[in-house]
């Protein structure tokens, strides 16, 4: 392994960069992060609301006017830091002239999308220019292939460094920490319904008025709701539920919760059957197919202490030895080697 001046160039999501860089670092490089989203303090949070968020949401736009600052502000980060490898994490803000930066320095680099490309802004021309290419869809990496690129299905990671404190006592609840979606809302709700006690986390369950304004939106759903909480306490949320839920909707990629909640020792009820070579279904998480079935599996963890304990345990261990992002970022190595 040859060491190297590293330039980890991330959106600010949940301090995922933090994670990346330490994991970089004990493989004996120096890292510099560049984080191109981020918005430090109170005044410029709510300038960038005005100016960039509320436009969107009342259909204006500012999108290219932000993309044009990230940009600017990433090449100025290459020029300042003088790298010898780039890691980007999905990247779809930035322009092609911050591509077109990096090969015109003839940088190794690696692209980790956590988002189906589907749901990102980038444009095929663009995504067949910048690879190396890692992704966290096992159906796009397979199209990429199709296309000749240069790619690798890299799943997401547990972030194993992060101090969560003591265990605490198992609460009664069934959790979920997230965004709420119109299928996420459901579930909850016929839970609750149900006689699960459900607590979910995250401005847009939350009723507090700041977290009203902040999600542009009054009406909440039927559901026990709290506020954001930061990634610590959301892992010991997990931990000491009766059992935590993980809910994808329309994604063929496994979310980083997937690798959370078993890193902690959670109780992981998950809405995908597919996670063969991940997790073992009924022995590290369990899924469900069915409302009835959610049902049943959260009364279950209430109910049967040894079978939720098992599950806890061979989930941490699965984690630590096969899915933490020391794993993730020895493989982003490799890529970048290859250029």
């Amino acid at each position: 392994m040859t060491e190297r001046r590293v330039l980890l160039v991330s959106p600010a999501f949940h301090g995922y960069h933090g994670a990346i860089a330490a994991s970089l670092e004990a493989r004996g490089h120096t890292v510099v992060r560049h984080v191109y989203d981020q918005h430090l303090g109170m005044a410029r949070r709510v300038g960038h609301q005005i100016r960039h968020e509320l436009p969107q949401k009342v259909g204006v736009g500012s999108g290219r006017r932000l993309g044009r600052e990230q940009t600017a502000a990433a090449i100025e980060a290459v020029r300042d830091t003088r790298p010898d490898a780039v890691v980007v994490v999905k990247g779809d803000a930035l322009e092609p002239s911050f591509w077109e930066h990096l090969s015109t320095a003839g940088l190794p680099r690696v692209t980790w999308l956590y988002d189906e490309v589907r749901r990102t802004r980038y444009t095929p021309e663009l995504l067949s220019e910048i690879g190396p290419l890692a992704t966290y869809s096992i159906l796009d990496d397979e199209a990429f292939n199709e296309l000749g690129w240069d790619t690798r299905y890299l799943p997401l990671a547990f972030d194993h460094r992060l101090t969560i404190g003591p265990a605490r006592p198992r609460t009664k609840h069934v959790t979920f920490v997230g965004a709420r979606y119109p299928s996420r809302q459901f579930a909850l709700e016929s839970l609750a319904a149900a006689g699960v006690p459900v607590r979910a986390y995250g401005r847009d369950w939350s009723s507090h008025p700041v977290d009203r304004l902040r999600t542009w939106s009054v009406r909440r759903p039927d559901v026990t709701g709290l506020r954001d909480v930061d990634r610590a306490t959301a892992y010991r949320v997990m931990a000491s539920s009766t059992a935590t839920l993980n809910l994808h909707g329309d994604q063929d990629g496994f979310t980083m919760r997937t690798f959370e909640a078993a890193g902690v020792g959670a109780l992981q009820i998950v809405d995908r059957t597919d996670t063969a070579g991940l997790y073992r279904d009924g022995v590290e998480l369990v899924a469900f197919t069915s409302l009835e079935e959610l049902v049943d599996l959260c009364h279950r963890a209430a109910s049967d202490a040894e079978w939720a304990e098992s599950i806890r345990a061979a989930a941490r261990e699965r984690t630590l030895a096969e899915h933490t992002f020391d794993h993730r970022v020895a493989e982003l190595e490799a890529a970048w080697d290859t250029v």
